[in-house]
């Protein structure tokens, strides 16, 4: 009996052993020239770099081809740098974004606040897309689209730290 109890241990561990087949990369036939990949899966991770596809973009309706135009413009208060505002253009949509990103270091000494994001049409002298929240902590913050390509704007923004009388602003540079 203690034989056959040997003899079926090693079996099974001699079947432990054999592969029952192998894939590795490389194997199988060669994609055709031209032929698309598979595409990579976009991150719906928020950046200060601003990412239309991120969760809060897709619930503010941002489309995911959305890009920065213009240069970055900052929100500062007691002389430290708070918040980035950036301005998004969609080629698709056919619309304007603001951005607000809130760096961390505020987001650290401030406890909640209030954000606004928006586009400035300097044609209308119109604060256009505006979305706000108050008594939030959250870091990404995107306006409302604006139809406003065939306009000069700049992205705006604001931030208003508890305990504060009023926000403090910034906006990007002039698109046209």
């Amino acid at each position: 009996m203690r034989y056959l109890k040997t003899a079926a241990v090693a079996l099974s561990c001699a079947f432990a052993l054999i592969p029952a087949g192998i894939a590795s990369a490389g194997t199988g036939p060669a994609p055709a020239p031209g032929a698309p990949t598979a595409k990579a899966a976009t991150s719906t991770a928020p950046s200060p770099a601003g990412n239309p596809a991120s969760t809060r973009a897709q619930a503010a309706g941002v489309c995911t081809d959305a890009y920065q135009i213009g240069t970055t413009g900052y929100i500062t208060r007691s002389g430290k740098t708070i918040a980035s505002v950036k301005q998004f253009y969609s080629p698709s949509c056919a619309e304007n974004y603001g951005y607000v990103w809130v760096w961390q270091s505020f987001r650290d000494a401030a406890g909640d606040y209030d954000v606004t994001a928006a586009v400035y049409s300097y044609s209308r002298d119109e604060i256009l897309g505006k979305r706000s929240w108050t008594n939030t902590t959250a870091q990404e913050f995107w306006s409302n689209g604006t139809s406003t390509v065939t306009e000069c704007t700049a992205a705006t923004g604001s931030v208003r730290a508890a305990g504060d009388p009023a926000p403090v602003a910034g906006h990007s540079s002039k698109r046209c």
